[in-house]
């Protein structure tokens, strides 16, 4: 592998130890999306949709949504276990860090500040002036075309496809292994990305622990060190 100069982060059962910040809304609002999950997973339905539709349930339980309303969702959801560490030393060596994600733009903003990556991109919603939902944003993120960011990072910074790393947990996040780059599947989130993951020939690191990616960055370097907790 050329020099690392670039990891690109998913967020949602990377970064932190939770399914989907999309599906931390609805277990909140007891409403419940698989068959729209389904079609969106098989390319039938587009980001847009999606939220919309997800928006539409949850209006139906709680006809009025305040921000803060969304920001209790994510009560007790922690930091997958070694997050903390991989990001810190990987900034420690010059490397740039950035989240990628489709998930809820308020969660995974909260945890760019939390680890100080360099910048992040994620979809969400569109607020009033006093903080209530008015419906979703306009995508930022495709789910099936992730790598329109990191072809970004990559022009922006100047940084070679070679030097890029991405880490994802589902089917849909090998879209940010652009030609030239690498991805590793991470903590598969079904067994659609375990497949995925196989069938791309990626590696796989079957863990909570994200310290164990560090060996496939770094061609089987073991991690550094290991602070106590997160």
């Amino acid at each position: 592998m050329a020099e690392v100069r670039a990891v690109v982060f998913d967020c949602d059962g990377v970064l932190t130890d939770n399914g989907s910040s999309w599906q931390n809304i609805h277990d909140y609002f007891g409403t419940e999306n698989l068959e729209t999950l389904e079609r969106f997973l098989n390319g039938e339905i587009t980001d847009d949709e999606f939220m919309a539709d997800d928006i539409r349930l949850w209006t139906a339980v709680q006809p009025r949504i305040h921000r803060d309303d969304i920001m209790r969702c994510y009560s007790g959801i922690s930091l997958m276990e070694g997050a903390r560490d991989v990001v810190e030393e990987l900034s420690s060596r010059g490397i740039f860090v950035a989240i990628v994600s489709a998930g809820v733009d308020v969660f995974v903003g909260a945890i760019a500040n939390m680890l100080s990556v360099d910048d992040w991109a994620a979809n969400g919603f569109d607020w009033d002036d006093d903080g209530w939902l008015r419906g979703p944003a306009p995508t930022r993120v495709n789910s099936h075309d992730k790598g329109v960011m990191v072809e970004k990072l990559s022009r922006i910074k100047g940084i070679d496809p070679s030097g890029i790393v991405s880490v994802g947990d589902s089917s849909t996040d090998l879209s940010m292994m652009i030609p030239g780059s690498h991805f590793i599947g991470f903590n598969p989130a079904r067994q659609r990305a375990r497949d995925a993951f196989e069938q791309a020939d990626t590696p796989l690191v079957d863990s909570k622990d994200l310290r164990d990616i560090w060996e496939h960055i770094f061609e089987g370097e073991s991690f550094p060190h290991s602070s106590e907790g997160n």
